[in-house]
């Protein structure tokens, strides 16, 4: 996703900044591609998943997924085993909407994807969360919101 690597770049997401190498749509796992790989000497590896998030059923609530998605399940499966081998992995929930206060996952409409949250985030997988802001003259990542489990 170009606006979470500009955001990564820019240093906006701080909690993935000082790796200096950074390559997109790199293969990995069983046929798959992670979005954006992050590398440093004397590092592990950073696989960063992006996720475009726009459901908001509550006001200020951001929600994921708005639709069953088993390929988004096994993205966390194969993020998962990425830290298994010992790597850093890292979900980023992209919130497209200026009014969200809060992430959380709609369990109720992708109980299966929530089973799989849970089994990355015992597996050592980070989840973040950002907002953007838009403007007639594009959209930014503007600021990181909570992940409420």
């Amino acid at each position: 996703n170009a606006l979470v690597a500009e955001a990564i770049s820019s240093g906006i997401i701080n909690e993935l900044s000082g790796y200096p190498e950074m390559r997109r749509e790199v293969k990995y796992g069983v046929n798959s591609r992670i979005d954006i790989l992050l590398e440093k000497s004397g590092l592990s590896r950073c696989y960063v998943e992006v996720k475009n998030v726009h459901l908001m059923r509550q006001p200020g609530l951001a929600e994921f997924p708005d639709s069953v998605t088993a390929r988004g399940a096994k993205h966390l499966a194969e993020l998962s085993a990425m830290v298994a081998e010992g790597h850093r992995a890292v979900m980023v929930y992209l919130v497209q909407r200026a009014d969200a206060a809060d992430f959380s996952l709609a369990r109720d409409i992708d109980p299966a994807y929530g089973n799989a949250f849970d089994a990355a985030a015992r597996a050592g997988v980070e989840a973040l969360a950002y907002a953007c802001e838009l403007a007639p003259e594009g959209i930014e990542v503007s600021r990181r919101i909570p992940v409420i489990e």
